[in-house]
């Protein structure tokens, strides 16, 4: 095992087997804090003694940062076992300090990195109930008053807000509307004058339960001038600029949710019989088992690269991340749903050795949400569309780096982040380019790469034709599905450079052969009205893997690990 994937395995041992009814930091004990609509606080001493926080700190700032997707990985094994404990305890304060990162000030950071590296927790109120995603109509208003700003209004559903050291609360500032109209402040809570301060009532969920989801109501409260986040009126650059990392980070965490699925499920099939025969014997179990864990590689080639993008070319972006926030929750969600078929009434059963799993299907909307739904980042993506495919999208292989996650990247400049993406897009014109240099000796896959270059290229021409009315939030369904469109051509991209740097490596395991490759652009393909059934010859061999790696407790994503202990 490579050293990228030491931290990963030192959190699975310590949080040992979930199976084991003994263990304190299993399903049954986890379950249980559920069902009290509270986060195990076992859990959240475990996570506080291996250094959680760490590794939401920058390497330079003495945390733990250094290459973004070995960030994503190092959470999956918390996200194995329970999805509202990776958002309660620790990602709420990533998603809080990343703006800080992008845009504060050095003094500003090393408070937010003290703060992370002591075990306090920070929140993010940028939530407004009436206006959903849309940042740019929230109400809490600040205006300045000689060395402060005054706050006033209501934040809501912020997870954390009555237990954190500090709060990031995303204010309105200007009373004319557009792009400079709102402004990032962070307060102490603990410094707020308690009449300025209202804690509201907890909002009960039906997934994530254990996570505190409150609000807060401020009037009059001061918070020191010094406490601005960016310049004021950066508030709307500043959280998209942050969302390029969260949204690549919290789909690769949430990972581990369908990663675990896979193993209860498979567990369940190999003791269950039906019609004489195991679960785990009848062909449409075995394949849909096997689509599973195709759409977990899939899902996992995205985030990875395009998390190794954020370093190699963070001048673009915005639309992979995006793309990558979009469309990872879907096939996670789609998959889940496909082996719910296979439980049957276990599938509702909140006790039993198969419960977890509906708590991580209950729990796993409430992830895919997070800051941004599908909707917000699909608008994302659709005015960059046209720049796209007018100067991104050239047959241009990518870095060495982008597909070898064991290889060292160059430091993330935060400050290259930006707000409409510009340059190459890597992924796409890797993909291009392979269509332009297939292998001589797969030639069902050389046939894919390239009717997928040809849909690039229908997707360019759809694209540059988009009239200026269609690039906004009135854009109509025929334009969100180009954005769909995009988002499946840049997960196909990620798998065809995965397979290129892999194939034929001895050390590879399932990503030298070809079974994967070929199961996985036809999942793609059937996102856009092709068979969703995997052919029997394809299948098998997955199912035989994927066999292997829940009987061996090793990890269903791209680098099997040993997990559960």
């Amino acid at each position: 095992m490579t050293a990228p994937y030491a931290p990963e395995r030192d959190l699975e041992r310590l949080l040992g087997d979930p199976f084991d009814e003994a263990n304190p930091l299993g399903f049954g004990p986890l379950l249980a804090a559920d069902e009290r609509a509270e986060l195990l606080a076992a859990g959240e001493s475990a996570l506080e003694r291996w250094g959680c926080n760490g590794w939401f700190v920058p390497r330079a700032l003495g945390g733990r940062w250094a290459e973004t997707d070995a960030v994503g990985r190092a959470l999956r094994p918390v996200f194995r076992r329970d999805g509202a404990l990776g958002l309660g305890y620790g990602v709420t304060s990533l998603m809080a300090a990343v703006p800080v990162w992008v845009a504060g000030d050095a003094g500003q950071r090393r408070r937010a990195a003290d703060d992370l590296l002591a075990g306090h927790r920070l929140a993010v109120a940028f939530h407004e109930l009436a206006h959903g995603n849309d940042l740019l109509r929230n109400e809490l208003r600040a205006r300045p008053a000689g060395d402060r700003w005054v706050l006033d209004g209501t934040k809501e559903v912020i997870n954390n807000v009555d237990r954190a050291r500090s709060v990031l609360l995303f204010a309105r500032t200007r009373d004319a509307a557009g792009p400079r109209s709102h402004s990032i402040l962070a307060a102490d809570l603990a410094d707020l004058p308690a009449a300025a301060v209202r804690q509201l009532p907890r909002y009960a969920s039906s997934g994530v339960r254990g996570c505190r989801l409150g609000g807060i109501e401020l009037t009059g409260c001061p918070v020191p001038a010094g406490n601005l986040i960016g310049a004021e009126g950066t508030g709307g650059e500043t959280a998209l600029r942050a969302f390029q990392l969260t949204r690549v980070l919290l789909p690769s965490m949430a990972l581990g949710v369908l990663d675990a699925a896979l193993h209860v499920t498979a567990r369940f099939a190999a003791g269950r019989r039906l019609y004489g025969h195991r679960v785990a014997d009848l062909p449409h179990a075995r394949g849909t088992l096997a689509a599973a864990f195709v759409d977990l590689l899939v899902a996992d080639c995205l985030v990875t690269a395009v998390a190794r993008g954020l370093h190699l070319a963070p001048r673009h972006a915005a639309a992979p991340a995006a793309a990558t926030k979009y469309l990872v929750p879907r096939l996670l969600g789609e998959a889940m749903d496909e082996l719910s078929v296979l439980l049957g009434a276990s599938f509702y059963l909140r006790e039993g050795p198969y419960a977890a799993f509906g708590k991580f299907h209950r729990d796993l909307p409430a992830l895919g949400v997070g800051h941004a739904g599908p909707t917000a980042c699909l608008l994302t993506v659709v005015p960059q569309l046209p720049l796209l495919a007018r100067r991104a999208w050239r047959g241009v292989p990518a870095p060495p780096e982008l597909f070898d996650p064991t290889a060292p990247l160059p430091d993330l400049d935060l400050t290259a982040l930006s707000v409409a993406g510009t340059g190459r897009d890597v992924l796409i014109s890797a993909l291009l380019a392979a269509a332009e240099d297939p292998p001589h000796d797969a030639p069902g896959v050389t046939a894919r790469i390239r009717g997928l270059a040809a849909e690039v290229r229908r997707l360019a021409r759809d694209c540059a034709a988009l009239p200026p009315a269609e690039r906004g939030p009135l854009a109509g369904p025929a334009t969100f599905d180009l954005a769909h469109r995009y988002a499946l051509l840049l997960a196909a991209a990620a798998c065809v450079g995965t397979w290129r740097a892999r194939r034929g490596d001895p050390a590879a395991g399932l990503l030298a052969g070809d079974e994967w490759i070929e199961a996985a652009l036809a999942r793609l393909a059937a996102r856009c009205g092709g068979d969703p059934v995997l052919p029997e010859a394809v299948a098998e061999p997955l199912f035989a893997e994927l066999s292997r790696r829940v009987d061996g407790r090793l990890s269903c994503d791209l680098r099997p690990i040993p997990i559960f202990g």
